[in-house]
């Protein structure tokens, strides 16, 4: 037989349970938890952009991330998206093809196909296409709860 005291208890637990359940689905924007998908490059559109093109992925939570972003952009010779910037979220680019320069401690630094460019959180950073031929290359963006507030320039 439960005592009353013990439904007092179960039912507070199940009032926490039912907040934080309430919390993650509202932090999440309602958006679903990405699952284990695939992306065909050939179903992806490529936007048109002042500088080149740009391909969305996925812009959406996943079961360890507050959100996940990846696309692929396309940059025409000489052009950069932005000027150099900093954003709280971290930031991976895998270079395809073309040669870049990527700012990174205050120095630029060219890389070509196949290189690796990590920009931490609130770092000042940017990129720019410095060879011939367009640059292609993807970029990985995520967000976590331990992702700090934006800081001012």
């Amino acid at each position: 037989m439960i005592t009353r005291r013990e439904l007092v208890i179960a039912l507070i637990a199940a009032a926490f349970a039912a907040a934080s359940t309430a919390v993650v689905c509202a932090h999440a924007g309602q958006m679903p938890v990405l699952s284990s998908s695939v992306f065909d490059w050939k179903a992806m559109t490529a936007t048109p952009t002042d500088t080149g093109s740009m391909r969305a992925v996925i812009k959406q939570p996943t079961a360890t991330l507050e959100q996940l972003e990846v696309h692929i952009t396309t940059l025409d010779p000489g052009k950069a998206p932005h000027p150099p910037h900093r954003h709280p979220n971290e930031e991976l680019i895998i270079v395809r093809q073309g040669t870049v320069e990527a700012q990174t401690n205050g120095e630029w630094k060219r890389v070509g196909p196949g290189s690796v460019i990590f920009f931490a959180s609130n770092q000042l950073h940017g990129l720019r296409n410095v060879g011939a031929e367009a640059a292609v290359y993807d970029v990985v963006n995520f967000k976590t709860v331990a992702t700090p507030a934006a800081t001012a320039e």
